[in-house]
């Protein structure tokens, strides 16, 4: 007797949704099943923000274009609104400024430009502040509402594929053509497990190998500054940050200057990212701290870093604090994303490096080729 799923997908994430819509469109039968009533991991926690400007050079930069391309794509079937297209750098370092010079250059400079400080102030004023040197215009990303996009995505696939969801189901084990759960067992050809950051409840002793731990991120949502933004806004913090920057050669005297500078922003991991929604209301972080357990409190020290950053590189007042949150995160100073294969029919997808927005649609992909053979899709 046939199995009733093809493939079962474990985490509801992005990375469990990329997965399940890669097998969809092969025509396959897929359930996704989840210990959550509602996605409330990485997925929905972050800026919603998909970068390909600064993804590390190579697979994971390719990753990322192919992502944003599915983003477009889904978005439109979906009905998920793209709240703001493009990237808006601002520099405030005579280094940052050369170091956008070396980066434009590159492949990974396509679709940007480097603006003169008077031709930013003329496409808007409002974020040229004094301080700004240069700016890195993007024309590639895209930003959609993360909180209300992953349910869309999960309801379109159920709607337009057919794809099941098990909610509030804990699986217990993964052994094809069987899973065991707390609601019974599913049947399935394959499996697919999406843990998040969690490297412990499912095939630990494989992960085990791939040094994961925990990032804990600070969030916040700033009441609406007044105008709109030309894109999600990042600074001189972000190209120390960002693999696809600092891994070339100039970021090193930037590097310098920003540790005589900025020694306590870099300590908290520190760098911006503003986005907006659509109410105008800005999400602005963010801080990096690491453990296998990370503690859930945030310091106000680190949100008033952050709010200074932001501060500097706008030349604008922060917004009142409207809403405060902790994000959190897989991650691996070794890997930016991992696949394990802990049997011949189950693979382990985990993204270690805050990038599942930007990535996991174009990993997903690459789950179910491997899987199932082909490019199929």
């Amino acid at each position: 007797m046939d199995n009733p799923f093809d493939l079962a997908v474990v985490g509801s994430g992005i990375v469990g949704l990329s997965c399940a819509r890669a097998a969809a469109l092969r025509g396959l039968r897929v359930v996704v099943i989840d210990r959550d009533a509602e996605c409330r991991g990485a997925s929905v926690r972050n800026f919603g923000f998909i970068t390909v400007t600064g993804q590390e050079r190579g697979i994971a930069w390719e990753r990322a274009r192919r992502t944003r391309a599915i983003w477009e794509e889904v978005a439109r079937q979906a009905d998920i609104p793209v709240l703001q297209r493009g990237l808006w750098l601002t520099t405030r370092r005579r280094e940052a400024a050369a170091l956008l010079e070396s980066f434009v250059k590159t492949e990974m400079g396509e679709g940007c430009e480097i603006l003169s400080r008077t031709s930013a102030y003329a496409r808007c004023p409002e974020l040229v502040g004094p301080d700004v040197q240069a700016v890195l215009h993007s024309s590639v990303e895209l930003r959609v509402e993360s909180r209300e996009a992953i349910p869309k995505v999960a309801a379109w696939l159920a709607e337009r594929f057919g794809v099941k969801f098990m909610r509030k189901t804990a699986v217990l084990s993964v052994e094809p053509p069987r899973l065991e759960t707390t609601r019974g067992r599913v049947e399935a050809t394959a499996a697919v497990v999406c843990p998040g950051d969690d490297a412990i409840s499912l095939f630990s002793e494989s992960l085990a190998k791939y040094n994961v731990t925990r990032c804990k991120l600070q969030m916040l949502r700033l009441e609406s500054p007044g105008f709109r933004l030309p894109g999600a806004v990042m600074s001189d913090l972000g190209l120390v940050r960002y693999l696809g920057y600092s891994a070339l050669p100039e970021s090193a005297a930037l590097r310098a200057r920003l540790e005589v500078e900025q020694p306590e922003h870099l300590r908290h991991g520190i760098h911006l990212i503003a986005v907006q929604s659509a109410d105008g209301s800005l999400i602005v972080g963010d801080s990096h701290h690491y453990g296998e357990t990370p503690d859930f409190f945030a310091q106000q020290r680190v949100d008033d870093l952050m709010l200074e950053e932001f501060a500097s590189a706008t030349g604008v007042s922060p917004p009142p604090i409207r809403e405060r949150w902790i994000g959190t995160y897989a991650a691996s100073g070794e890997r930016t994303m991992l696949i394990d294969q802990p049997r011949p029919e189950v693979r382990v997808a985990m993204i270690t490096s805050g990038s599942g927005a930007s990535t996991g649609f174009a990993i997903g992909e690459e789950v179910v080729n491997d899987l199932f053979g082909g490019g199929g899709g």
